[in-house]
């Protein structure tokens, strides 16, 4: 098990954005987090990432508690995260946008960076390399010279992707990452994903409302509303679940969701 958590709560004020959240992550598994709009998806994702200490609760990650860290320290120990609108350095390079993410795991001295000593340009020299294969990975090297903001809505996409495997994370949260596709993008968007879990050994939670996409690649489903857990398991069965359709359209359906 690479995530657990355990009554994770987290209130503003009276209002309580999520509630006693218990769920559990296996290593290299793809798991779609779902819900309608508001109900707590992305508090979840801030509170995995520290951006938001739980009220109550707790959540461990490889077996450490890490409910106290900083959003900083979660990413040196394995967690990475994309957002629901793009948030690249559009006016750098494709090239420069990787390396931002790499900067933390490279090693020299602040007199060796300030005077470009030898052990300076070998860590910068490893690391556009390192960053020069992520994007043949994900077929972006081409572009590498480009403006970040130039690339189609759906390349970028694959950029913050990239740019958050730069950081060599064991559990990455893609939050809606299909939010804005057209059709094709989002076929491309599904092969990305496939992608990933052939090239690395990584876990994903994916938050995302296209159900063809989460029906395409998630291997099990959780499912929130106002906060709380409300069914989890088998996509299919997940998404025919009675109090599922009651969540998204209000009321019971003879029609399936998917």
């Amino acid at each position: 098990m690479i995530l657990s958590t355990e009554n994770l709560t987290l209130s503003f004020g009276g209002l309580v954005a999520v509630e006693d959240l218990s769920i559990q992550i296996d290593e290299n598994e793809l798991v779609g987090l779902i819900g309608p709009n508001g109900a707590g998806k992305t508090t979840v994702f801030n509170l995995l990432t520290g951006v938001y200490p739980p009220t109550s609760g707790s959540f461990t990650f490889l077996n450490e508690k890490i409910e106290k860290k900083n959003t900083y320290q979660l990413v040196r120990q394995g967690i990475a995260r994309t957002f629901q609108n793009i948030r690249l350095f559009k006016n750098m390079s494709i090239l420069n946008n990787v390396l931002s993410a790499l900067n933390f795991n490279m090693h020299y001295s602040i007199g060796g960076g300030m005077f470009r000593l030898p052990s300076y340009w070998r860590e910068e020299k490893k690391a556009v390399e390192e960053a020069l294969e992520l994007l043949k990975i994900f077929q972006l090297d081409e572009y590498a010279s480009w403006a970040a903001g130039a690339l189609p809505y759906g390349k970028q996409r694959k950029l913050e992707i990239a740019r958050a495997m730069a950081t060599n994370p064991k559990l990455l949260l893609l939050d809606e990452p299909a939010a804005g596709m057209n059709p094709i993008e989002t076929e491309e968007l599904m092969e990305t994903i496939e992608l990933l879990r052939k090239q690395f050994p990584i876990s994903i939670l994916l938050i995302e409302h296209d159900m063809k996409l989460v029906l395409g690649v998630c291997e099990r489903l959780f499912v929130m509303d106002h906060g709380r857990l409300i069914a989890q398991g088998n996509p299919k069965e997940v998404v025919n679940h009675p109090q599922v359709i009651r969540a998204y359209l209000g009321e019971e359906e003879e029609d399936d969701l998917c």
